[in-house]
């Protein structure tokens, strides 16, 4: 029998490659895909076919940078790549354009959100089943070593019964590091808390209902909620609770980005590390309380970057018949969309009145 020191160290972090993995054809050249799309790929051999950005001085930026063999002149130049799988980071409000265009059988990784709103998500999700394309989103949280971890804890049945989910952001966000979020209606949910929400339903199922709160910050007046409690309800013996704070700027010292799991039998402690400082981010951890004390897992590597290994990596398997489905297919993504509207419309209707009475 292995003790349990064997089996966390013999936890899965990591998503196997494709045998063959085909030429991607990238679409936007923003920070997403600089930042990790494309280290990443460069650095586990995947090709890249060439990339495509309306602003065509980004493009050519990324081809030089990152020695690509082309920028595609036109969005209809990139999508009449023949043989390759498409990697579309573009903003919410932009998917649904290029997947109209986008040929029919075609395998894709979107960047998410999945549109701007459940209505956009709806049209997104028609458009994949009517052209047939091989869709998934990239919610990458869910292939973050210390998740992949957990995921794998959980199999095996190291926390006995779940009883306690929380997430903890409590940080200093540079909202400004991404321009097209300036003005737009919805920020902190859509645009963050998406991840927690969309890993916290990979753990535990689909919640019952949601209590949610969000808010402005005087100090960003140009920017919608920043910051967000969250309450997901799955029954009587199940906590689970979200509380993002990104306009702590009172320094280091009590910032805090992490997972807490616990259960009849174990707990797990994992830190996102990658919004601490970011985005030079620290490392991320992962430790687990077994036989009366934390013990602390050696990771490969962190949300950023190693889990944008594992949705491209999931999707080319899957097209190809190596793996047997999708993690994050479209049609799981728009669940977590509804999740998210949910919240919006959960904190638009305000608490329960107090009756003094």
């Amino acid at each position: 029998m292995a003790t349990r020191d064997q089996t966390l160290n013999s936890l899965n972090q990591r998503w196997p490659i494709p045998g063959r993995p085909r030429p991607i054809v990238v679409i936007g050249a923003g920070s997403i895909v600089c930042d990790a799309h494309l280290p990443v790929y460069a650095r586990l051999g995947f090709p890249v076919a060439g990339i495509f950005d309306i602003n065509r001085d980004a493009a050519v930026e990324a081809l030089g940078r990152f020695g690509l063999p082309r920028a595609f002149e036109s969005i209809e130049d990139a999508l009449g790549f023949d043989g390759g799988v498409f990697d579309l980071a573009v903003p919410p409000s932009q998917i649904a354009g290029i997947l109209e265009k986008m040929p029919p059988g075609a395998a894709v990784l979107i960047q998410k959100p999945m549109g701007r709103d459940l209505a956009d998500a709806r049209r997104i999700l028609a458009l994949c089943r009517e052209r047939r394309l091989i869709a998934a989103m990239n919610f990458q949280l869910r292939f973050a070593p210390n998740m992949l971890a957990i995921r794998d804890a959980l199999a095996r049945g190291v926390f006995g019964d779940l009883l306690d989910l929380e997430v903890r952001i409590v940080l200093h966000t540079p909202w400004n590091y991404w321009a097209f979020l300036k003005g737009e209606p919805r920020l902190e949910v859509l645009m963050h808390s998406i991840h927690y929400l969309d890993l916290v339903r990979s753990f535990l199922g689909e919640p019952r209902g949601v209590h949610c709160k969000g808010v402005r910050d005087p100090r960003l007046a140009d920017y919608a909620d920043s910051r967000t409690s969250i309450i997901l309800d799955y029954g009587d013996t199940i906590r689970a609770s979200l509380t993002m704070n990104h306009a702590h700027r009172f320094g280091a010292r009590h910032a805090v980005s992490e997972l807490k799991l616990e259960g009849t039998g174990s707990a797990a402690v994992a830190k996102m590390g990658v919004n601490l400082n970011y985005p030079v981010g620290e490392p991320d951890s992962l430790e687990f309380f077994i036989e009366g004390e934390w013990r602390g897992v050696a990771l490969r590597g962190s949300w950023f970057l190693e889990a944008f290994e594992g949705p491209m990596a999931n999707l080319q398997r899957f097209a190809a018949g190596e793996d047997p489905t999708l993690v994050s297919p479209v049609e799981d993504a728009f669940r977590t969309m509804a999740l998210v509207e949910a919240c919006y419309d959960s904190s638009s209707t305000g608490g329960t009145p107090i009756s003094a009475a």
